[in-house]
Order: structure tokens, then C-alpha cells, then sequence
């Protein structure tokens, strides 16, 4: 197979590339791919060393497979040319995403919907994916109704830039501003731009893509985002209703045996997931789960993963993988 990564100088980008080298991906060929003023950088991977090309000496290179984290503009103008080239695309940026002919994939959730036609393909957010995660053996067993999540989500979620003004205002230095405000000792209740509504864009892909992902529109969602001022992983309080009634142990069980989400919940030992002890693991991390005890069937639970790794770079690397075990063929 010939691989490349699109961005590949980027933080995900990077983390792409990362994951897979530790998930032993076989390759023929590994093509670097970045925007003109990152041509001719090497990038590591493993002991070897990649040299940076550009997308168009990439497109003569006929990719099987192209991982896409180069934004939503970028993907735009490109994912077409790859695909008409002969190449998969597995893009990250928001594009292609709520696009009716584009599937978008969690493979532990509805990687079965997959098929040999699809030629672009997309990543979910960084936070829908532990949420889908999590709520999808829920809703099979007891049916989800309704959900309230506020997000509390890492400036790595806002790349280099994020975390540069983050470190540097901890310094108490002059930055680059990703935010509108100072994020060092703060905390800012908005993620992507404002609608008319009052409703931000991060917000907006919750609601959409979570009901995308598990194939249920019916399903209500009420988003609160918020970024705050941790480096890596973001986390996500939610409440759920549903449809049938539950008993915790049983949600536990469950939980503990779904795919790509682990269970950490004891508070007798003030066990919880925490940002800092998920970052750099690649799944989701589910606790404080209990009783809602001022609405019917209803619980509460808190959830946490690595944006850069389960978020974004490792999902898209197990869409690849699953490609080349169910469809390669």
C-alpha cells in the first residue's frame, strides 16, 4: 500500500503518523505531504527519516490511502483530486462530514457501513468520537432520549496556536491570540464561531454528528462547549435519558465490555478519568456514573480522551485499518 498524510507537519498530522508506526500499519511507501513552505522538511518515523513533498508531487505518486488533517479549506480543493486520482481519503476537518453521501466513522460504532465505493471519508470531531463511544451501547440496550453535554475541551483542540498562547500567558508573555480572551486561569464558554442562535459551531457538530454516527435523528442534544486551560484531552460531562429504565450495575457491565472504552469508576479510592492521566491512551475514559436522581431513567457519567489521539489521529488510523480488514479483499 502506498499511505500518505496530508498535514503532516501538523499536530495530528504528526500524531498520525505516530500511531502508525506504534500500530505497525504495513505500508510500500509512506508520503509525507505539506503545504509549499514545509517541502523539503524531514519528519521521523521510527529511525527513519521522511522527506516533506507537496500535494501536487503527491497526487503523481497514485496513493492508495490518504490521511487528511490540513483543514476544512484545504480539504475542500484536495480530496477531490486524490479521489478522482484512485486514492481513499480519510479526512479530519469538518468538510465533508454532514455531507448525505459521505459516511462518517467511528469503526467500533458503524464501521459496517463502510463500503468499496466510499472514496472520501470523514473523521468525526474530537469530542463527538468518545461520546458515540459511550453512548452507543447505551442507546442499543436502553434506547437514548435525550442528552445534555458540556464539554470542557483542551487548546491543543486549537492546535500549535492554542497551546502557544496558553504556555506563553502562563509566562506572562506576550502571544498570538486563538482565543478572544486570556485562556491561562480562565475558562471560555465558546468553541468555533456563534450562530444566530446562540448556538457555536463545536456545539453544532455534537448534535449533528452524534446523531449521524449512531443512525438516529430522534435523538435530542444539548451542548454547552467550554475551553479550558489544560494542554491535551478533553473532557465531557453528561447527562442521559432514556427510554427504558436501567440498573447502574448493569450500565457498569456494559461499559467495562464495550470496545475502545474503559471503565474508571470507584469512588471509594477517588477513582475518575482525569486529562492528565489519559493523554496519550486511545480510549475513552468513563466515571462518576449515577443516578439522576431528579429525573426518570435518567444517569449521569463523566468522559475523557486524548482529542489529538482518539480524537482525531487514531480513529482516522483504525478507519484505515478496518478498510484494509473488511474491504481490501
Amino acid at each position: 500500500m502506498r499511505i500518505g498524510i496530508v498535514g503532516a507537519t501538523g499536530l495530528v498530522g504528526r500524531k498520525m503518523i505516530e500511531v502508525l508506526h506504534e500500530r505497525n500499519v504495513p505500508f510500500k511507501e509512506l508520503v509525507m505531504i505539506a503545504s509549499e513552505r514545509s517541502v523539503g522538511k524531514t519528519i521521523d518515523y521510527g529511525k527513519r527519516k521522511f522527506k516533506v513533498i507537496s500535494t501536487d508531487e503527491a497526487l503523481k505518486s497514485k496513493l492508495d490511502f490518504a490521511l487528511f488533517s490540513a483543514g476544512s479549506t484545504a480539504s475542500l480543493e484536495l480530496a477531490p483530486k486524490f479521489e478522482t486520482n484512485g486514492t481513499v481519503v480519510i479526512d479530519n476537518s469538518a468538510a465533508w462530514r454532514m455531507y448525505d453521501d459521505i459516511k462518517l466513522i467511528v469503526p467500533e460504532v458503524n464501521g459496517q457501513v463502510l463500503t468499496k465505493k466510499d472514496r472520501i471519508i470523514a473523521n468525526p470531531n474530537c469530542s463527538t468520537i468518545p461520546l458515540v463511544l459511550v453512548l452507543n451501547p447505551l442507546h442499543k440496550t436502553y434506547g437514548v432520549k435525550r442528552v445534555v453535554v458540556s464539554t470542557y475541551q483542551s487548546v491543543s483542540g486549537s492546535g500549535i496556536k492554542g497551546i502557544n498562547q496558553s504556555e506563553n500567558q502562563a509566562k506572562g508573555l506576550k502571544t498570538e491570540m486563538a482565543y478572544p480572551y486570556q485562556i491561562h486561569r480562565n475558562l471560555i464558554p465558546q468553541g468555533g464561531q456563534f450562530f444566530k442562535d446562540g448556538y457555536t459551531s463545536e456545539e453544532i457538530k455534537l448534535v449533528s454528528e452524534t446523531r449521524k454516527i449512531i443512525g438516529d435523528q430522534n435523538i435530542m442534544i444539548s451542548p454547552t462547549v467550554v475551553r479550558v486551560p489544560v494542554v491535551c484531552s478533553h473532557s465531557e460531562s453528561v447527562n442521559i435519558e432514556f427510554a427504558k429504565p436501567f440498573i447502574i450495575s448493569d450500565v457498569l457491565t456494559l461499559l467495562a465490555q464495550s470496545p475502545a472504552v474503559i471503565l474508571e469508576d470507584d469512588t471509594s479510592i477517588n477513582l475518575y478519568p482525569m486529562p492528565l492521566y489519559c493523554e496519550g491512551k486511545d480510549e475513552a475514559f468513563v466515571g462518576r456514573i449515577r443516578v439522576d436522581q431528579s429525573q426518570p431513567n435518567s444517569l449521569n457519567l463523566w468522559i475523557v480522551s486524548d482529542n489529538l489521539r482518539l480524537g482525531a489521529a487514531t480513529n482516522a488510523v483504525k478507519i484505515l485499518e478496518y478498510i484494509i480488514s473488511h474491504l481490501s479483499s
